[in-house]
């Protein structure tokens, strides 16, 4: 599918991508779920609580940034202490935070952060989000282009890395 223009396409693949998401983790064996494997995926290590942890994680950060903008604010962008060229960095530091918490957990803080953000876009109609320039803190893009990233593109992109991670068991 082609990258979400609308509220409805958005919601749409958001929903429809976590979903594969979750198929495909469910797909995998319990004792890998629970992330008693590892592999090296993307130049880290990854196993698919990291995954999960990683999508979660960069939910927390969008909804932030919302916050702070709709409030006036400036963003950090992508975090505090991070350029978007130390991604590579943040990512590390997800992984850290997140590299002694349980699977179920994992998977409990992402549904719900993705609830969070599915509420966040429900405010939204497609002008707010996805006409440039209409919120001064997303810069030179869309809200939906930010949430695009941080919902469908980023679920898929957790396809994919699970994908290559069923490959190594």
């Amino acid at each position: 599918m082609t990258r979400p223009t609308t509220k409805s396409e958005l919601l749409a693949l958001s929903a429809a991508n976590l979903e594969r998401l979750v198929r495909a983790v469910d797909a995998l064996p319990e004792a890998t779920r629970a992330s008693a494997f590892q592999a090296e995926i993307d130049n880290q290590s990854r196993s698919p609580r990291d995954v999960l942890a990683h999508l979660h994680a960069w939910h927390r950060l969008l909804l932030g940034w919302y916050a702070e903008g709709m409030a006036g604010g400036r963003p950090a962008m992508p975090a505090a202490g991070y350029t978007w060229r130390q991604t590579p960095e943040l990512n590390r530091a997800i992984w850290e935070e997140f590299a002694h918490t349980e699977y179920a957990e994992v998977l409990g803080l992402l549904l719900a952060s993705h609830a969070r953000v599915t509420d966040l876009i429900e405010r939204h109609d497609d002008e707010e989000l996805f006409t440039k320039g209409r919120f001064a803190w997303t810069g030179g893009t869309t809200l939906g282009a930010f949430l695009v990233s941080a919902t469908s593109s980023h679920y898929d992109w957790g396809v994919k890395t699970l994908r290559a991670i069923s490959k190594t068991i």
